[in-house]
């Protein structure tokens, strides 16, 4: 993850340093040679991700003459990718970012019990549907929407027990199928308050600056520009649903017609492509990121 961009790229090479140095970790050498059961860990995952988005952008805006501003109309990260984009857009400095994720990913981890919390997909209900849902299941447990990705894709997250009853009850509401997702911990509900506690000490203490595009936050599928907005909207998205769905329609109701997921992996780029009007590019290898390059430039 990211190697072949620190390979190819020695400005991508110098933020993994800097994120190295930040938590005094080489997760540089985890991310490259494992063990994966060790990255896979949220505390180092979280981070690891992230970094690979900044060096893709570093690359971007250093290598190839491609800085954010000027260029792109918005920015925004489905739950940890929020915090990239922030760092991406200025808001945040990459060590204070690399930092708060570690601390985020620890405090998600630590907030519930190993099994006691779970996670599932509803594939074919909506919003509404999901909700109702998680009413029905909860009989007194935490259940709530957790991610609401797409039309026809909701995640629900909780107490197991409670997420187990609305797996059961699901073709009842409306979905396909329901899934359970092999998470360590469940995240965006209400479950995760000591988490976001834990996050708001963490963000007390850390310098928040204007991004230099705005920012659509997770809990408000709207733009974000002033710093303390920004400090509150992430303490409040450890517990609050990720509205993507709603924040890519914001995008499009913009004029927005081209996407760019920059970092590991493709969900987000496949989301995109659920909704009419975007072109979507993954940029996450060198291949990937000179064919975005030339398409920005021209």
């Amino acid at each position: 993850m990211g190697a072949e961009l620190a390979k190819a790229y020695p400005a991508a090479q110098a933020v993994f340093s800097e994120v190295d140095e930040a938590l005094g970790q080489k997760l540089s050498t985890l991310m490259w040679e494992g063990p994966e059961a060790d990255l896979t860990l949220t505390e180092n995952a979280q981070p690891a991700l992230m970094a690979v988005s900044l060096a893709a952008m570093r690359v971007l805006a250093e290598t190839k003459g491609l800085p954010l501003e000027g260029r792109v109309a918005f920015v925004a990260g489905h739950s940890l990718g929020e915090y990239s984009a922030l760092a991406a857009a200025g808001a945040l400095s990459l060590a204070d970012t690399a930092r708060l994720l570690k601390t985020r990913g620890h405090a998600m981890q630590q907030a519930v019990p190993v099994g006691e919390g779970a996670m599932a997909a509803l594939l074919g209900a909506d919003l509404a549907q999901a909700q109702d849902l998680a009413k029905a299941a909860s009989e007194g447990e935490v259940c709530e929407a957790a991610n609401d990705n797409a039309p026809g894709q909701v995640v629900i997250s909780g107490a197991r027990s409670a997420i187990e009853r609305a797996v059961k009850l699901a073709p009842d509401y409306g979905a396909r199928r329901a899934v359970l997702l092999p998470v360590s911990a469940p995240f965006h509900c209400a479950l995760m308050q000591p988490a976001a506690d834990a996050m708001r000490e963490a963000l007390a203490g850390v310098q928040i600056n204007a991004p230099v595009v705005p920012v659509v936050a997770n809990v408000l599928a709207a733009p974000v520009t002033d710093p303390e907005e920004i400090r509150a909207r992430l303490v409040e998205q450890v517990t609050g649903m990720v509205r993507w769905r709603e924040t890519m329609t914001y995008l499009a109701n913009q004029d927005v017609t081209s996407v760019y997921e920059v970092g590991a992996g493709r969900v987000l780029t496949g989301i995109a492509r659920r909704f009419d009007g975007f072109e979507a590019r993954s940029v996450g290898t060198p291949d990937e990121l000179e064919a975005a390059a030339a398409a920005l430039q021209g």
